[in-house]
């Protein structure tokens, strides 16, 4: 009887914890790149306010998480560009009505090796660097030589065409239509233009401001030839006044419903506010945080 009674119990156990991984939510959210670090620690967060609500976060870009929302495979996608049209009309005939939620704002920063003396450069300047028939080729074309730089040409580091990050920089920087020019080096990640630019004293790149090091230049941008460098900083990005400032995005299918718009209310609440904040990146308003959120 004794051993009847201990498998028992052992079975009713084993029945609670299968009725409890049953009852647990997952919830599936990928894109950018740009915001994924955000994404996985307000996962990592959330899972403190509800351990019943797990969420699996991956990056991979912007196209990426849109399309995997479009198919149906995630619940959120995270984005640093506006759904295109075709986007929206891809998802309509699959039966979706994406919901956009805008999260944050992100100065998209313009970073230098630490050795180049540039201090700022106007957006046209970028377009003449980065644009398809663009001239400048030479740091010496923007006034300056850089050590360490052979020849003083310019490397251009870039993001691949899947990147919210490549086509922001596209429409703000470029021109709606006017492509990237041939020869770019394409990375998959913010961190890795970051990275590549610190080892490579002819570059320069572009990123979210969240990816900022103190072993790169982060260059002031200028709207024009008459305003003033403006620094890429948070506060600048609120304001809008830094010329190539972006809203974050996420986008669920539809209305959101029951975990999935608990989880939204949660990263618009001041808690998720502060998380995003704490990773480099400007909250939707003024907020006064713990100096680490958690």
């Amino acid at each position: 009887m004794k051993k009847i009674g201990i498998a028992l119990a052992l079975s009713a156990g084993l029945l609670t914890i299968a009725a409890a991984a049953q009852a647990r939510t997952m919830i599936q959210n990928k894109g950018s790149d740009t915001l994924v670090n955000v994404a996985q620690a307000w996962a990592e967060a959330y899972q403190k306010v509800k351990p019943e609500v797990a969420i699996a976060v991956t990056g991979g870009g912007t196209g990426t998480g849109v399309a995997a929302m479009i198919n149906g495979t995630v619940d959120i996608a995270n984005a640093s560009r506006n759904m295109k049209d075709k986007e929206i009309a891809e998802a309509k005939k699959h039966g979706v009505e994406p919901k956009e939620f805008t999260v944050g704002f992100d100065a998209l920063a313009i970073f230098v090796h630490k050795d180049n003396p540039l201090n700022e450069i106007t957006v046209s300047q970028l377009a003449e660097m980065y644009g398809d028939g663009g001239k400048t080729v030479n740091w010496k074309e923007v006034g300056v030589e850089v050590k360490g730089c052979q020849g003083n040409q310019i490397i251009l580091i870039s993001r691949q065409n899947n990147s919210g990050t490549y086509v922001y920089f596209q429409e703000a920087v470029l021109g709606e239509k006017r492509d990237f020019k041939l020869g770019t080096r394409d990375l998959h990640g913010s961190k890795d233009v970051v990275d590549l630019v610190e080892k490579t004293p002819c570059a320069i790149g572009y990123s979210g401001l969240a990816y900022d090091s103190p072993h790169v230049k982060k260059l002031k941008v200028k709207k024009d030839d008459k305003s003033p460098g403006i620094e890429a900083t948070m506060d600048n990005a609120i304001s809008k006044t830094y010329p190539i400032a972006r809203p974050l995005f996420m986008y669920t299918k539809g209305e959101p419903q029951g975990d999935v718009k608990g989880y939204m209310d949660w990263i618009m609440s001041d808690a998720g506010q502060c998380i995003i904040m704490d990773k480099g990146y400007a909250p939707l308003r003024k907020l006064t945080c713990p100096t680490a959120a958690k």
